[in-house]
């Protein structure tokens, strides 16, 4: 997930299988993801995001959101939390899943690359 990060943040849109069950039913293990680079400031409760929380790299869920501080918090889909982050460490935002699109998280891309 490190590599798939980087060149996210890098400004590249990219498509990769994660494995794992923590989002179930949203993203299934292995199923095609696409993240492009996210603008943390318009994100939404809800949104899948690719983002660095205390060291790790996850593609989670947005569960709450600070934007007085830039920073959101960050759950799976079975009610774990695994904290809070800065906008600076929100690389991207899952667009699409099984080539189905996510309402709303095409909007929410960054629009400088």
């Amino acid at each position: 997930m490190n590599a798939v990060a980087g060149r996210v943040a890098r400004g590249a849109t990219v498509e990769f299988r994660p494995t794992g069950s923590s989002m179930v039913p949203l993203i299934r293990s292995r199923q095609q993801v696409v993240v492009a680079p996210a603008d943390p400031s318009r994100l939404e409760v809800g949104d899948i995001v690719l983002a660095r929380v205390a060291g790790t790299v996850y593609l989670h869920l947005v569960s709450s959101l600070d934007p007085a501080r830039k920073r959101v918090r960050i759950s799976n889909n079975r009610g774990r939390v695994n904290g809070w982050t800065g906008h600076d460490r929100v690389f991207g935002i899952c667009v699409a899943v099984d080539g189905v699109p996510r309402a709303g998280a095409a909007a929410r891309t960054r629009r400088d690359r």
